[in-house]
């Protein structure tokens, strides 16, 4: 796909060449039983994908990833390769471990660059899914039934489909086109996407049992919980501000000195963001320890080096802005107590420790709520997720769902989310019997 590195939000990492791309494929030992492909959550067969690159049949690499993988390209670029498939390799115990991201990457940009058709035709079965979310785990799930010839209609409420691949994800991992030639390839399977209807406001959920033989839900996760502190209003949220960078990044607003709360991938982003546009000095403040941050280690890394303060042991407290213009963020200072509910040391507040960082701009990265569709749903949740057996159905017969919201012990990565609509889709084929 085109490359450009023209905008300081343009993709970080270059496309490899074709002698690159050669090069780093014929390092691979081509392991059998190979520690990468377990690493894997959708189990791509890595060493396969790598001798097609290494032979000259890159079409050949991309089938393999895309049988695995619909969202092969998304999942290059923003898995955490460093902790899955090329944390795995066996090479990284002397050597540097292959580049598999990059050339996972390389087999997927020929394959969109060049407007390459990959799976063929099938026959119609007369069976029709419906699929409510357009994000990781429904894009996956819709694909893969209308590769095994079912009739599929996803439902998205935003403007495009995609979920965070789409919006959430800044445009230095994942540039917006990337996401679109997925669903352009989802779309060319025969999948229908129909924009702007949401579930439980334009369509009910008794109406698309009635409709369709099975339905998926894959409707991600709520807003951003409210941090309950005065001036809060004058917070910017995070997921809108990487959505507005990648957007219109010209319409975004960045202050001189930013403070992003928060310390998982999305601050680690919206912080990314704030210093390439142009701030300077940005700071992410954190609860806990650097001990207990939920971001990767190589997002770490990479935000220091982009000039990003932390500090640690910090609640904020609230928002200065007189005459609504965010002059300062106050915090008090914590230690760290016993063990909570998440398995975290609980942050304690340090009686008579206020400070106040000066800042003209303040950005909450706190993570997500709960679905607010799985109360509305009627359907058995768990912990406010929506209840699942191993067969991805919840507790309406035919209706199944996958992703973020139905992730009541942990996080759903984008890969994650893949796995489990493609899984779905294999339960659902069963149980409409093709």
């Amino acid at each position: 796909m085109p490359h450009s590195q023209d905008t300081p939000l343009a993709e970080l990492l270059p496309p490899l060449s074709e002698h690159e791309a050669l090069v780093e494929a014929n390092r691979c030992l081509f392991c059998y039983d190979a520690p990468c492909t377990h690493a894997c959550p959708t189990h791509i067969d890595v060493p396969r994908f790598i001798k097609k690159i290494s032979t000259g049949n890159t079409l050949g690499s991309a089938r393999t990833i895309l049988e695995a993988n619909l969202l092969g390209a998304t999942c290059a670029r923003v898995c955490p390769v460093e902790e899955l498939c090329e944390g795995a390799c066996v090479l990284g115990a002397e050597h540097k471990p292959i580049t598999i991201g990059r050339l996972q990457r390389y087999s997927m940009d020929f394959v969109y660059g060049g407007d390459v058709q990959v799976f063929g035709p099938v026959r119609a079965t007369g069976k029709k899914v419906a699929v409510v979310g357009a994000g990781a785990a429904g894009l996956a799930c819709a694909g893969e039934l209308a590769r095994r010839g079912h009739a599929v209609v996803l439902f998205e409420k935003r403007e495009l489909a995609g979920g965070l691949s789409t919006y959430g994800i800044i445009g230095l991992r994942e540039p917006v086109a990337v996401a679109q030639a997925e669903i352009e390839m989802i779309r060319r399977l025969g999948v229908e996407i129909r924009n702007g209807v949401e579930l439980c406001r334009d369509v009910a959920l008794a109406d698309l049992q009635a409709q369709f033989d099975a339905v998926f839900i894959s409707v991600g996760l709520g807003g951003a919980p409210a941090l309950g502190i005065p001036g809060e209003e004058h917070i910017v949220d995070g997921l809108e501000y990487i959505e507005q960078s990648k957007m219109d990044a010209g319409m975004l607003r960045v202050g001189r000195r930013a403070a992003v709360i928060g310390a998982g991938n999305t601050a680690i982003d919206c912080a990314t963001v704030a210093k390439r546009l142009g701030a300077e000095e940005v700071t992410i403040v954190y609860r806990r320890s650097e001990s207990e941050v939920s971001a990767y280690r190589h997002e770490m890394e990479f935000v220091r080096k982009e000039g990003v303060d932390f500090c640690f042991l910090a609640q904020p407290v609230k928002v200065h802005a007189p005459e609504d213009r965010v002059t300062a963020l106050e915090c008090l200072r914590m230690s760290l107590g016993a063990v909570d509910t998440s398995g975290r040391p609980a942050p304690v507040a340090v009686a008579g420790s206020e400070f106040v960082l000066a800042v003209d701009q303040v950005i909450k990265a706190i993570g997500q709520q709960k679905p607010p569709l799985a109360q509305a749903l009627g359907l058995k949740t768990q912990r406010g997720y929506i209840d699942v057996n191993a067969e991805f159905e919840t507790s309406a017969r035919n209706v199944f769902a996958g992703g973020d919201c139905i992730r009541a012990s942990g996080v759903c990565s984008t890969v994650m989310a893949v796995q489990d609509g493609k899984l779905a889709a294999r339960a659902i084929e069963k149980r409409l019997g093709s």
